[in-house]
Parts: structure tokens; C-alpha cells; sequence
């Protein structure tokens, strides 16, 4: 298969992330490649996945967390993705709920899980 430039048009960076990771004196090493838009300058690049990583980390800690995100079954297909929307969707009325209430996100997916009410106010 021969290299098609033109499909990578606004192309001008890529990158190499070598993660070393010690567990119970083992070391492992991961390797990521990315590409981007941003210029070629080290300290940009590296500032940019960091914040990517962040985000990350946080949304599947908290889809985690809240939804047992880890322990559903469907892993595959159309129902993995429709409930993995479901759940994003969920996760983001909670989260836009102007009224501030006591309880974390878990909390207050059980709570529109059972009240009726508080899913109107939600929606």
C-alpha cells in the first residue's frame, strides 16, 4: 500500500510518548504515537496530550465510578455503543443540573434513577 499524503492535509506534527511504568519492581514501557495540526514545537505538543490525557482520566474515572462502566457486558456492537451514548448523555444532565445538591454524581444517578421528579427537573 503506497502513502497518500493528500489525505492528511493540515498535517504538521507527530509525535513518539514513551511511558515507563515500575510495578512491585517491574518496568514496563508503552509506546504512543499521535499526529496533529499543531507545529512542530516539543513543549506545545507535550502540553496538548497531556491535557488529552487529562480529560480522559477523568471522564472513563468518573463513567467508572458512577456507572460501572468496567463491569458492562455488552462490549461489542450497536448495544455497547447506545448504552455507552445513554450513559454520556446521563452523565452530562447531571452535570448541567443548575440546582448544586449534596452527593456525587453516583449519587444522583441513583436518585433520577428512582424519582420521577427529578428527572423532569433534569430534562
Amino acid at each position: 500500500m503506497r502513502p497518500k499524503p493528500e489525505q492528511w492535509t493540515g498535517l504538521k506534527s507527530f509525535a513518539v510518548i514513551e511511558s515507563e511504568r515500575q510495578i512491585n519492581g517491574e518496568s514496563t514501557l508503552e509506546r504512543r504515537l499521535y499526529i496533529g495540526s499543531l507545529s512542530p514545537h516539543a513543549e506545545r505538543i507535550a502540553s496538548a496530550i497531556r491535557a488529552h490525557r487529562s480529560v480522559e482520566n477523568r471522564l472513563h474515572w468518573c463513567m467508572d465510578i458512577a456507572f460501572n462502566h468496567d463491569q458492562m457486558r455488552a462490549r461489542t456492537g450497536h448495544p455497547a455503543r447506545s448504552l455507552a451514548t445513554l450513559k454520556h448523555m446521563t452523565l452530562n444532565l447531571i452535570l448541567m443540573d443548575p440546582v448544586k445538591r449534596k452527593g456525587g454524581i453516583k449519587a444522583r444517578r441513583l436518585i433520577a434513577a428512582t424519582s420521577d421528579n427529578y428527572q423532569a427537573e433534569l430534562f
